[in-house]
């Protein structure tokens, strides 16, 4: 049993399967039947899918298991096939873990039946656990209890198992809700106009304009080719970034797009040399934290390596990792994920 369970802890590499709509799990694990059975404990294989679409908190699940199994005192043995339909409830998930109970009817026959043990109908029930691992992957261990009733007797079979959950279908998104249009203004009815008094010409003053957006009109600006998004100070000059970069979920590549945006920062800093940059990693809440630490500092290096590509000279840029610690959205939903895997980047003169 040991063995069976660590081999499929070593085959996992670390799910949130809500935004999918079906899952399907290859299972392995051991039977521990009763004792009117006349059977040996026995390793049990198969799979196991859930169909989460259906909008229903109840969720179906279809299994199949086989078996081979050795009677007691060298009296032969039997393969086993059961299928089973059961109604799978998640519970929320709390960091990684998702709690679940099942319970539902299934069949089981046997190729070589003896001591009483008919192909018959059986009712199960059972708990279990999904450890994610990544957005689509997670490990699945479960219980179940099985009872059938056999000759006038109830026998029950005990199945621990574990397997790897993959989900997939991802569920589209609501569309927003279109506003109903305003609705038009009552026009009251024009006065005759007054006798027009030429007035003395008023001075004009200039009309206040900002040519980068960041909140400080041009005659005030200190610092007009700010880039977008960054925090400024008074003066209008920037503070503090964030690099809306692209990170897939425990990876530190970035993508086309957000190179373009590292290159546009290196642009800036290459036309300021009296600014410095700390480059700053974060991470979603998704694996460990000691493994979060680890790849934000990696995400940051990574920019890093890309300004210095880009002709920013390296005495000028220093970086760090904050790993999972200081998200900005909920680590709940995939929208609030991606946007915690992030690069913040600090200025200072």
């Amino acid at each position: 049993m040991n063995k069976i369970i660590l081999s499929a802890l070593l085959a996992t590499a670390v799910l949130s399967a809500s935004d999918y709509n079906y899952e399907i799990s290859p299972m392995v694990g051991y039977a521990y039947p009763s004792d009117g059975q006349q059977l040996r404990d026995h390793a049990v294989y198969g799979a196991e899918m859930q169909f989460n679409d259906l909008g229903m908190a109840l969720k179906p699940e279809f299994s199949l298991l086989y078996s081979d199994a050795d009677y007691k005192d060298h009296q032969g043995d039997t393969d086993i096939f059961r299928a089973a339909l059961n109604g799978v409830y998640d519970f929320s998930k709390t960091n990684i873990f998702t709690p679940f109970v099942k319970a539902g009817v299934g069949y089981e026959t046997l190729s070589d039946s003896k001591f009483g043990n008919p192909d018959s109908i059986f009712a199960d029930a059972g708990a279990g656990v999904k450890v994610g691992l990544t957005d689509q992957l997670s490990l699945k261990l479960e219980a179940i209890k099985m009872l059938k009733f056999n000759d006038f007797n109830w026998d029950n079979n005990l199945l621990i198992m574990a397997g790897l959950n993959f989900a997939f279908g991802e569920k589209a998104q609501p569309a927003a809700p279109v506003p109903e249009p305003a609705p038009e203004p009552v026009v009251a009815p024009t006065p005759a106009p007054a006798p027009v008094i030429a007035a003395p010409a008023a001075e004009v003053c200039p009309v206040n304009v900002d040519s980068d957006h960041d909140g400080v009109f041009d005659p005030q600006d200190k610092c007009p080719n700010t880039p977008a998004g960054f925090k400024v100070d008074g003066d209008g000059c920037p503070l503090k970034a964030t690099l809306h970069l692209n990170f897939i979920t425990n990876g530190s590549t970035v993508d086309a797009a957000g190179t373009a945006e590292v290159k546009e920062f290196a642009a800036f800093l290459k036309e300021s040399p009296a600014y410095k940059a700390t480059i700053v990693g974060h991470t979603d809440s998704t694996g460990s934290d000691k493994h979060n630490q680890k790849l934000s500092e990696k995400r940051a290096e990574t920019v890093k390596a890309m300004l210095i590509d880009q002709g920013v000279e390296a005495n000028r840029l220093t970086s760090s990792g904050e790993g999972e610690k200081m998200p900005v959205a909920s680590n709940k939903t995939k929208q609030g994920r991606a946007e915690n895997r992030r690069i913040e980047v600090e200025l200072c003169n």
